[in-house]
């Protein structure tokens, strides 16, 4: 029997809680169909394809992580900044894990330009202007922050931590102590050789 009342948006956050349930990977518009009792067909005038549905998971992933991050962040600066933003992105994907999967979509140039991603970056870099990093250094230190919290973040998704001691928690805490440090002392760009090699003549025997 039909659903009445299906909209891109309703099918959007039901296949974000689709995702949570059973992994971003298993989400398709056949699965949503059977979540929904309706045919295939009936969903492709709210939807073009599986993509689609993800790529639109994966905006409202990102739209949710950064009200979540904005909110945290309010007031904050330094180190109190990055542990609140820190912590808001390893909360939402242990909530929301088939969400955070989804937040790691590729997406093409034109769509991610006007996703919630741009917000994204530009909390980060508020966040390390409170540390007096210049460029290109911030660009640096944005792919350290996003490549350590994305890292951790999914070996402890994938269990990777469940079995050995201390809690994975308190191994949280102190990464974002040392990232606060590293951040507070981060080194100066390496003075590049000036010397030039003399050309070699090749009249000399």
């Amino acid at each position: 029997m039909a659903r009445a009342g299906l909209t891109p948006q309703r099918l959007t956050q039901a296949g974000a809680e689709l995702a949570d349930e059973v992994g971003f990977e298993q989400v398709t518009v056949s699965a949503l169909a059977r979540h929904f009792d309706v045919k295939v067909a009936s969903l492709y005038s709210h939807v073009k394809s599986s993509h689609d549905l993800k790529t639109r998971i994966a905006l409202l992933a990102l739209e949710e992580m950064a009200d979540a991050a904005a909110d945290a962040l309010a007031g904050r600066s330094g180190k109190d900044a990055l542990a609140a933003f820190a912590n808001v992105y390893r909360d939402y994907a242990r909530r929301h894990p088939g969400r955070y999967a989804a937040s790691q979509l590729r997406l093409s140039p034109e769509t991610a330009a006007a996703s919630a991603g741009v917000r994204h970056s530009q909390m980060t870099r508020a966040i390390l202007r409170g540390y007096d990093l210049p460029e290109p250094e911030q660009t640096h230190a944005v792919r350290l922050l996003g490549g350590t919290f994305h890292g951790y973040v999914s070996l402890e998704l994938s269990g990777g931590f469940s079995h050995s001691a201390p809690d994975s928690s308190v191994t949280w805490a102190r990464i974002v102590d040392a990232l606060d440090a590293l951040l507070r002392n981060w080194p100066a760009e390496p003075a590049r050789d000036a010397r030039v090699e003399p050309e070699r003549d090749d009249r000399e025997a």
